[in-house]
């Protein structure tokens, strides 16, 4: 089966204290991840590039705005649910620190900003803590997660080397 294509966008900032930070948000609605911290994001549309898709998912979920130009792609994660195939995605991943726009809450997301040495790894996908640290730290990677049977935990991590 092919992996849906999709994007997610991981915007952070520096807070007046001096702490980075990565906007997240709270997944409100949806199959795969109600309930879940996570990153703004979703499906790819047939007639975009993972790139709009990341600035357009931005601006529907968060009311954030970007600049494609600010953005950098930071790799791919494949997805794979054996129990569920339906699910497997190829998720493009981008960085940025540029935006504008007034954060809100919107019907499928509650974004807030998280201390980037801090993530809320307990209430995040459990994939989250094999590479979002890395990505963050400016690492651009190419991996493949293959989740367990209960569709929740990492049964295998595999990354390429850049």
């Amino acid at each position: 089966m092919t992996l849906v294509p999709a994007s997610e966008c991981f915007l952070t900032r520096t807070a007046t204290d001096g702490t980075v930070e990565v906007l997240l948000g709270l997944k409100k609605t949806g199959v795969i991840g109600k309930g879940k911290i996570v990153a703004p994001g979703g499906h790819v549309e047939p007639d975009e590039s993972d790139l709009e898709a990341c600035v357009r998912e931005l601006k529907e979920e968060t009311g954030l705005v970007v600049d494609p130009a600010h953005l950098r792609a930071a790799g791919t994660v494949a997805f794979r649910f054996p129990t569920r195939p339906a699910w497997d995605m190829a998720v493009a991943v981008f960085v940025g620190e540029r935006f504008g726009g007034e954060l809100v809450e919107t019907d499928e997301l509650a974004p807030a900003w998280y201390p980037v040495d801090a993530l809320p790894y307990d209430r995040m996908w459990d994939d989250a803590k094999y590479w979002l640290s890395r990505v963050l730290a400016g690492e651009v990677l190419n991996a493949e997660i293959t989740l367990a049977d209960d569709c929740e935990t990492v049964a295998q991590a595999r990354f390429d080397a850049n």
